[in-house]
């Protein structure tokens, strides 16, 4: 990529046709679905909850390994499809995927559930910077390219949206193993129309995988999550310090051999680069309150408002329609301001709709979170779709795969962490809410397993005597409530500091005059 800007000597390049738009919708379905799996299963944490009996660590890494695994594999994955074919990578992905699926809905234990899960990120980290990767080398028009990349980053906010809805229909009619087989057709489509539809590309240059930095990278991930999430959940520890800090080592010894190799899995050098760094960043920490605070918004309507799993997916559809706005205003915006004050303006609305969430239990009303939950998606729109179209806009074709990884790390890894961390602090005060003195009749293991969680509690409360179990599920409900609140100021928070680092370190990417595209934004900004 260079500075100039395009004459009219130049020969412009060729348009994308009806093939590509269409490869474009089989390519959306699987990003959408990869997405989508993060959330689907929030609503099935209740029923799986009473049947496979797990304890809350179990719960948490059936909720986080995906994630995690996702984030641990992206760059690995996209500097292979890069060397093997985006589309041979994609395709063997979805068939895992698949089959990894079929083994999450018949798991007959939380430790298999938690194995299907985890095979289930391996696959899904195959796929989404395949699917990402191969639509910046069939759009290389500038304005198709943007408009292509807005259309796949809407298919993940529609995925995120449309998950608990899914899950919720499929609850009301199925066992809770069903939210994963909605997958398998899915893939089984890209599977058949891949060969067809999507062109192969793989870097001519690109040398061999280097396994050493694939293996150092997912020791710096794994340790240094793990110490985390366990750290927000029991507490200060000398070991999983220590954990934190060999993820650490290994961090920096993954970073030092990218920059001795010819051919490394991520070209480091790409972080200096103001808008690729920074807004990878500020994805990541958009994600990360985006779906910490899902988690307990579909648990707060299930479990305390008593919403059956359809109608809680019902009540997350005005959040699509605010995000679907949000993603047809934040171009135009960004035609007219610079992109960075674009970015800081939708996280400043977030940080809005995150403050009116903070105030469910309070004075205000049931309407008050569904507005909230609306203004912060809406919010969280440019981060999403002009963040995704700048990171990958900065790096050469030939390296879309690994720069795609990155994005899609970012996101991933951001999303766990909220899952995990949020999850944690909230877990963490609802516990000391249900630390105070129980109902009579609640005692020995029921009050434990109370306790532990609010889904416990409610089990709990159905099993005990009336008067008992009453004032049982009144304390848990308000322990959770607690706990979503100091959940929302967290995220709140971290919404703000990345509104300020995005106005600030963004502020000099700007737009080229003949060409209002977040692709000349980075032309233009480039060193």
């Amino acid at each position: 990529m260079t500075n100039e800007p395009r004459t009219e000597t130049d020969h412009p390049p060729p348009l994308a046709g009806a093939k590509e738009w269409t490869a474009l919708a089989v390519l959306s379905l699987p990003a959408m679905l990869v997405i989508m799996d993060l959330t689907v299963l929030h609503l099935a944490v209740p029923e799986l909850s009473a049947e496979l009996e797990p304890s809350a660590s179990q719960l948490l890494w059936i909720t986080d390994i995906y994630g995690f695994l996702i984030a641990g594999f992206l760059i690995t994955m996209g500097s292979l499809g890069d060397r093997i074919g985006r589309r041979k990578l994609l395709l063997l992905g979805a068939a895992a995927f698949g089959l990894a699926s079929v083994l999450s809905a018949y798991a007959t234990s939380a430790e298999m559930l938690i194995a299907a899960r985890a095979l289930m990120g391996i696959a899904g980290a195959t796929l989404m910077p395949s699917t990402l990767s191969l639509i910046r080398n069939m759009f290389h028009d500038d304005r198709q390219r943007t408009k292509a990349i807005s259309l796949w980053m809407m298919s993940f906010m529609v995925g995120g949206s449309i998950g608990p809805l899914v899950g919720g229909a499929l609850l009301e009619a199925f066992w809770w193993g069903s939210v994963f087989l909605v997958g398998v057709p899915v893939m089984l489509l890209l599977v058949v129309t891949g060969p067809v539809l999507l062109p192969e590309y793989r870097d001519p240059g690109a040398g061999r995988l280097d396994l050493l930095s694939a293996v150092l990278l997912l020791a710096a991930v794994l340790p240094v999550i793990y110490g985390i999430k366990k750290l927000a959940e029991d507490g200060f520890g000398w070991l999983l310090v220590a954990a934190i800090a060999a993820g650490l080592v290994f961090a920096a010894l993954f970073v030092r051999r990218q920059r001795s190799l010819d051919d490394p899995l991520i070209d480091v050098a790409l972080f200096r680069n103001r808008a690729f760094g920074t807004t990878l960043g500020v994805m990541t920490m958009s994600t990360f309150a985006m779906m910490g605070l899902n988690l307990f918004l579909m648990q707060y309507l299930q479990l305390v408002h008593g919403l059956s799993p359809f109608r809680a997916g019902l009540w997350v559809l005005p959040m699509t329609g605010a995000m679907m706005i949000g993603m047809m205003f934040a171009p135009l915006l960004a035609a007219r301001f610079r992109p960075g004050y674009v970015i800081a303006g939708g996280m400043l609305v977030s940080a809005a709709g995150i403050a009116l969430m903070a105030q469910v239990g309070g004075s205000s009303g049931f309407g008050v979170l569904i507005a909230g939950t609306c203004v912060m998606a809406a919010g969280f729109t440019p981060p999403f779709a002009l963040g995704t179209d700048l990171v990958i806009s900065a790096a050469p074709p030939e390296k879309a795969g690994a720069a795609s990884a990155a994005s899609e790390t970012g996101n991933e890894f951001g999303g766990a962490l909220g899952l995990a961390i949020l999850g944690s602090v909230g877990t963490a005060v609802y516990r000391s809410g249900m630390s105070d003195l129980l109902p009579a009749g609640v005692e020995g293991e029921a009050a434990e397993v109370a306790g532990d969680t609010l889904a416990g509690a409610a089990a709990v409360a159905a099993a005990v005597p009336d008067g008992a179990g009453a004032p049982l599920l009144a304390m848990a409900r308000d322990a959770f409530t607690d706990g979503f609140q100091v959940t929302a100021v967290v995220a709140g928070v971290i919404v703000l500091v990345g509104a300020v680092l995005a106005a600030v370190l963004l502020r000099r990417v700007g737009l080229a005059p003949s060409t209002p595209t977040v692709e000349s934004a980075v032309e233009v900004a480039a060193p």
